[in-house]
């Protein structure tokens, strides 16, 4: 069983707001930190934001796909599909942290930008998928 805030729309818009505003401003500032050349600062923001994705965004979704999602799929056997696509969104995101990860045992270069902000694009439409689609 999901908690109360994963099946009431507007405290789980909350928590899906709250995130991706946080992944964002440490996204723009790992950006800035790159661009300027301050790679020590950068490659601490990047872990930051690896940190924040997987305590705060996987974490969630992995409640998400434990809790709420099957109790979705139990309710309307219709959403079925739609709850394996919501699930690939958060597949492909811990793929790409997974990629960042392995890049940043390296370097900080532009593949961990540009992977950082795929994850941008992908958790934007994925929330806006899931409280059109499941609420």
């Amino acid at each position: 069983m999901s908690g109360p805030s994963l099946r009431k729309l507007e405290a789980h818009r909350s928590i899906h707001h709250g995130a991706f505003a946080e992944a964002k401003r440490l996204t723009e500032l790992l950006e800035t930190l790159y661009t300027d050349g301050r790679c020590e600062h950068a490659a601490e923001v990047a872990d930051a934001l690896v940190e924040h994705w997987e305590t705060r965004i996987i974490a969630h979704a992995e409640a998400e796909e434990e809790g709420f999602y099957r109790e979705k799929a139990e309710e309307r056997k219709e959403l079925s599909e739609t709850i394996a696509q919501l699930k690939r969104d958060h597949d492909m995101m811990r793929t790409l942290i997974a990629e960042i990860r392995q890049r940043l045992s390296e370097q900080i270069d532009r593949e961990v930008l540009t992977r950082f902000h795929a994850l941008l694009h992908i958790n934007r439409i994925h929330s806006a998928d899931e409280e059109a689609l499941l609420f």
